[in-house]
């Protein structure tokens, strides 16, 4: 995988032609003029965010970039919206309002992919840990495909009728942003949507192509933080301590029967330990260990059922070895994402309209979060669609080389980005005008 991706292989495929817009299926002379007009110019937006990510609650300088390009496409913008969220209204007489939506946060990731505008930025954690920053799950596509779309609709307003509102939203990887913009009076403030629609990039589809799910397309998520106490001591004397490391092995054992034998097999769930720390020497026990795990599933029953069992294995664990009582703390808590099958319904013959049949393809749902689906819990009909990231030239490449891309969240991702961002302007601005039909 890494293979693909490296600066050695950056080059030949440049000069492939890595950068060519995608070809539209209906023949939209308004379109083609637009996109040959702009591309270039929306490559370079894209590249400096690309260049200058930021992490979630800290995106100042992304937020302002944003908020001038949705002023310079005529927009009335408001900054600082539940903290650092940015809200461009359009209005363009009579009609539905539809809310499009683009997140800004980066991920403390060290990009490793060799492209010339790459990420050089550093961060020091709090605790003293100095690590990259990276756009490593296509923020940046998606905050300059909304400004190519809020442009082309503000250009074109004898095509359709009504108010658009264009949304950034700041800390959508941790899980803060959507609640914080609500809880700012989102809804109250400016025109409450009769429909919200997001795209989200995916190295698992090409470039020119869309996937999109009705019903519940994201899981619900939470963190789980469990501290298990024990008594430490000699590494050579046990019996006189109680290893709060055995009891923690016991646990992430015991953990993955919830899954397996306590949650009906047709309904998904995962239950992760994603990180384990305990003890700083070879022959100290320590008094503590601590467990970090994620909780997946679609349905608030599952997700209920799986939070009950954590804390009753935790502390079942602890009292077989007479341990005091677990600390378990739930947070980042993020709803399911589903996308509203009558919506999904009526935006699905625009993006065939623009892209073809044989690019419009139904795909499975995913145990990745989204805070887009809190939007959908505030009673607006959502619809967040999949945008394929991968040249197909690159895609078959790859293929007959026996690899695949690499996936989102890898320091090694990165999407095609002319022709990614083309299409998913495309097809958003389809989409927002079959909703809002002059």
């Amino acid at each position: 995988m890494q293979h693909a991706v490296t600066p050695s292989t950056l080059g030949p495929l440049l000069l492939a032609g890595l950068f060519v817009a995608p070809p539209v299926v209906a023949q939209d002379t308004s379109w083609q003029e637009f996109a040959e007009t702009t591309q270039d110019e929306l490559f370079a937006f894209y590249c400096d965010l690309h260049r200058h990510p930021e992490l979630s609650f800290r995106e100042v300088r992304t937020a302002a970039r944003l908020a001038e390009a949705l002023e310079s496409a005529g927009l009335t913008v408001t900054r600082n919206v539940g903290g650092l969220g940015v809200v461009g209204v359009l209005e363009n007489g009579e009609g539905p309002c539809v809310l499009l939506r683009a997140d800004l946060d980066a991920l403390p990731l060290g990009e490793r992919t060799g492209l010339p505008f790459q990420s050089e930025q550093r961060i020091e954690s709090p605790d003293g840990r100095v690590a990259g920053v990276m756009h490593a799950c296509g923020h940046d596509v998606h905050m300059t495909s909304l400004w190519g779309t809020a442009r082309y609709l503000a250009t074109h307003r004898d095509a359709w009728k009504g108010t658009l509102v264009c949304i950034g939203q700041p800390a959508e990887e941790r899980a803060g942003g959507a609640k914080a913009m609500l809880e700012d009076g989102l809804f109250e403030r400016f025109p409450k949507p009769d429909a919200a629609l997001a795209i989200h990039v995916t190295h698992e589809l090409e470039t020119g192509t869309i996937g999109y799910r009705a019903g519940p397309a994201m899981a619900n998520v939470e963190s789980v933080d469990v501290v298990l106490h024990g008594k430490g001591g000699h590494g050579a004397a046990p019996h006189l301590t109680i290893d709060p490391i055995v009891l923690a092995a016991k646990l992430i054992l015991d953990l993955q029967t919830i899954p397996s034998r306590e949650l009906n097999p047709t309904d998904p769930s995962v239950v992760t330990v994603g990180a384990i720390h305990g003890g700083q020497k070879h022959n100290i026990i320590e008094d503590r260990c601590e467990l970090q795990i994620t909780i997946r599933s679609y349905t608030p029953e599952v997700h209920e059922h799986i939070k009950e069992a954590i804390q009753r294995k935790a502390r079942a664990v602890a009292a077989s070895a007479g341990a005091p009582d677990p600390e378990i703390r739930f947070s980042e808590f993020t709803p399911a994402l589903v996308n509203d099958p009558e919506l999904v319904a009526r935006v699905l013959p625009a993006l065939r309209r623009v892209l073809g049949d044989d690019h419009v393809v139904l795909v499975s749902p995913v145990m990745t979060a989204e805070d887009f689906g809190r939007f959908g819990k505030a009673g607006i009909p959502i619809f967040m669609f999949r945008v394929g990231s991968i040249r197909p030239a690159r895609m078959a490449a790859l293929r007959q080389a026996g690899e695949e891309p690499p996936p989102l969240h890898s320091p090694f991702y990165w999407p095609d980005a002319r022709e990614t961002i083309l299409t998913a302007v495309r097809s958003l601005s389809a989409a927002a005008i079959g909703l809002m039909p002059k």
